[in-house]
């Protein structure tokens, strides 16, 4: 089914109280986890237009590229190595105002300047993280964490 998402303007937490509820309509009844997780990238780029939105899933004891939106990216990411890693094996979210001062930060483009990564589960198991890039240093707060935790929990 093909759905299109009203684009919101105004301040950030505007923009997520109307995303959320979209993202949750476009989601709800499909069980296919990857589908699911493509929508969410593809909601998330369009409405904020991030360098990079998309997932990576704990595979074999590393984190494997999942469904993303933005430029080519890191396929596999060792457990604590790099932002991603380092969210993966402290269990919490991230948020990288320059990602120049993240020791280890792997700079899989360089356009990247900030970043947040949140962890999320399924079935009570930590299954891979959120991973979003922009191109503005500073661009993430504790608003963006409140919502795509909201959004995460959609998913259980």
């Amino acid at each position: 089914m093909a759905e299109d998402l009203v684009i919101t303007q105004g301040d950030k937490e505007a923009q997520y109280q109307s995303l959320l509820p979209q993202i949750e309509a476009l989601i709800g009844g499909e069980t296919d986890l990857i589908a699911n997780l493509a929508n969410i990238s593809a909601a998330l780029k369009e409405q904020f237009g991030f360098l990079w939105v998309g997932f990576y899933l704990i595979k074999n004891n590393e984190l494997v590229l999942g469904p993303f939106q933005g430029p080519v990216a890191c396929t596999r990411i060792a457990y604590n190595r790099g932002v991603c890693g380092t969210a993966w094996a402290q269990e919490k979210t991230l948020i990288v105002p320059n990602v120049d001062e993240f020791p280890g930060h792997i700079a899989c483009s360089s356009r990247s300047k900030s970043e947040i990564v949140i962890p999320f589960y399924l079935g009570g198991k930590l299954t891979g993280v959120l991973d979003i890039d922009s191109e503005s240093l500073n661009n993430f707060c504790e608003i963006d964490e409140k919502y795509l935790k909201k959004l995460l929990n959609l998913l259980s």
